[in-house]
């Protein structure tokens, strides 16, 4: 897979770091007490996802997307459908999103167990049109390359798919452009066979990666655990086994170096750019990537 690099006069180290230079990152509402750090290691129109983990984070997600606006970046609120009451609580957010700031926002189910009001799906959201109608013209889409077991072992793998055509259908036909944001994980071969299905089903946006930061194999468990991240987990807990591994911190070299060989060697993939998951700390994340980058 080397040959289109040459081409493109690059060699792996330099493609790997060009390749991550494109990364966005994910934030919580209360890290944005980290907003100096990210200004002073992040390029000027990055754009920093804004999770929303909590329901009663709200007012802070808003409080932290008008920051990251104020301070020069693209600020990515999520959306998540489980903690929407209702088509005015919908409004009202999403409106306050726009207003400080956000033309650009990542719309999922969410994990809760229960949804807090009527909806449990992000196409129930988009189907509102209340996005557009407060000038969001960019919508992310979750994407699970290793499936999602909340959906997955209620309904099957092939819900994930046609609920990805469904939405990516709504978004063409209402003139809104689109992405995939998928969950972490640690290896690109994974990536690289479920975005080649993609492509077979129609599915033509473009996919940016989730990629764990540098972060110990215990936390690395811990959040594989949680997330539910499936079959490119294993050398993770493989390693979690050996006691004396299991504070040594991992670092993603190779998944990235992977992620951009295929970004340059196989663009019918659509494999359009990493997006970073800080587990670890900012400041591992961002001793690594400078490392990388040069």
């Amino acid at each position: 897979m080397n040959a289109p690099l040459s081409a493109a006069g690059l060699s792996p180290a330099q493609a790997t770091a060009a390749f991550l230079r494109t990364a966005s990152i994910e934030i919580t509402p209360k890290q944005i007490e980290k907003l100096a750090l990210l200004k002073d290691k992040l390029q000027p129109g990055c754009r920093v996802f804004i999770a929303l983990i909590d329901a009663n984070d709200l007012a802070a997600q808003i409080e932290a997307t008008r920051q990251l606006k104020a301070a020069g970046f693209e600020p990515v609120p999520h959306v998540p459908a489980r903690f929407v009451k209702d088509e005015a609580d919908l409004r009202a957010r999403i409106k306050a999103l726009a207003e400080a700031g956000a033309s650009t926002m990542l719309v999922l189910g969410g994990g809760a167990p229960e949804p807090i009001g009527q909806y449990d799906a992000a196409i129930q959201l988009l189907e509102t049109g209340v996005f557009q109608a407060n000038g969001v013209t960019r919508i992310g889409l979750a994407g699970h390359p290793e499936g999602n077991p909340d959906i997955t072992k209620a309904r099957g793998e092939a819900v994930l798919l046609e609920a990805l055509q469904q939405k990516q259908a709504y978004l063409k036909a209402h003139g809104l452009q689109g992405f995939i944001a998928t969950q972490f994980l640690f290896e690109a071969e994974p990536v690289a066979e479920w975005a080649k299905g993609l492509r077979a089903a129609g599915i033509d946006l473009p996919i940016f990666v989730g990629v764990p930061g540098p972060a110990t194999i215990k936390t690395l468990v811990k959040y594989a655990a949680m997330c539910g991240v499936g079959n490119s987990a294993r050398f993770i807990r493989k390693q979690a086994m050996n006691i004396t591994k299991l504070l040594s911190v991992n670092t993603p070299d190779e998944f990235v170096a992977g992620l951009a060989q295929l970004h340059y060697a196989r663009p019918d993939l659509g494999i359009a750019g990493p997006h970073l998951y800080p587990f670890g700390g900012f400041d591992k994340l961002f001793d690594w990537t400078g490392k990388v980058t040069g």
